[in-house]
């Protein structure tokens, strides 16, 4: 908790403090991550490098800690005894919120576990920021964290998260968005899709379409610079459900080749072929290919 003393300076009961940062503007900051700052005794960070920018623009002289994903549970151990001494620790993540896709979870599990209470410092999101420029529906949604890098894993991921019924937003690579789109467009070809890509830096730049004119668009330009944010929309309620072209699909695969099995259940079922066949792909595969 934080606490204003009358002279003004902040003071922080003991605990971790989870501290969102800019996704690039600096200036996003919120006033409140920039007291926690100050007034901790120490800020663990995936880059020194990358919060010391932060820091130095607010002339926040606070010791610095790495911890990333290869910390070990002698690193965790050791930033909650000092909590446990009667210090505040921030926890900042390279960009955004901790706990969203970066090394943060093992870290609260450990201080929950151990009675060491956790703070929120709520502030910038490229979840958020993606969606709310997305001009795609936001009651309801769901985030996928960053898509497999193997082809056959992500279009699996894809399968999962075009079956939900909400707006979803994932995150990839600039380099592997053009493989990317073209397995979505495989899969729905004119689901809404929007490539949201340097959100709150100067070529800040958000492409809409459908995924197939996305596909086809990257596939000429090849990989944009950058960080992207992908946001997918929610399957139009005419869409068929996908439970029904699995089922189908299990049960052709059983007597017939993939490409026999993709071409008599898009029949069927009055589905593009490529989209029967991107699933029947993935189904062939057995569990391991799930």
């Amino acid at each position: 908790m934080t606490m204003e003393a009358p002279d003004g300076q902040v003071n922080l009961t003991p605990g971790l403090y989870l501290v969102a940062t800019p996704i690039g503007n600096l200036r996003d900051v919120t006033l409140r991550a920039l007291d926690v700052l100050r007034a901790a005794a120490l800020v663990a960070c995936e880059d020194t490098r990358i919060t010391r920018r932060l820091l130095d623009r607010y002339v926040i002289a606070t010791p610095m800690k790495r911890y990333d994903d290869h910390s070990s549970d002698d690193d965790r151990q050791r930033l909650i005894d000092r909590i446990k001494a009667g210090e505040a620790v921030a926890l900042a993540s390279d960009a955004g919120t901790p706990m969203v896709s970066d090394p943060g979870f093992k870290l609260v599990r450990a201080a929950i576990a151990q009675g060491v209470e956790v703070v929120p410092i709520p502030g910038p999101s490229s979840v958020l920021a993606a969606l709310c420029l997305a001009g795609l529906p936001t009651d309801r949604f769901s985030f996928g964290g960053f898509l497999p890098e193997k082809q056959v894993a992500r279009q699996n991921a894809l399968n999962e998260a075009l079956r939900l019924p909400g707006t979803v937003v994932v995150f990839e690579s600039a380099r592997r968005l053009p493989a990317s789109l073209a397995d979505l467009a495989a899969i729905a070809p004119d689901r809404p899709v929007v490539v949201a890509r340097e959100l709150t830096k100067h070529f800040e730049e958000a492409v809409r379409g459908t995924a197939a004119e996305l596909a086809a668009r990257y596939h000429k330009d090849g990989p944009p610079r950058g960080e992207v944010v992908l946001v997918i929309g929610p399957p139009d309620e005419a869409d068929p459900d996908a439970a029904d072209m699995d089922a189908a699909l299990r049960a052709a695969l059983r007597d017939l080749s993939v490409k026999e099995a993709a071409s008599a259940v898009a029949f069927m079922l009055k589905l593009p072929r490529r989209q029967v066949y991107a699933r029947a792909v993935v189904l062939s595969k057995g569990p391991e290919g799930e």
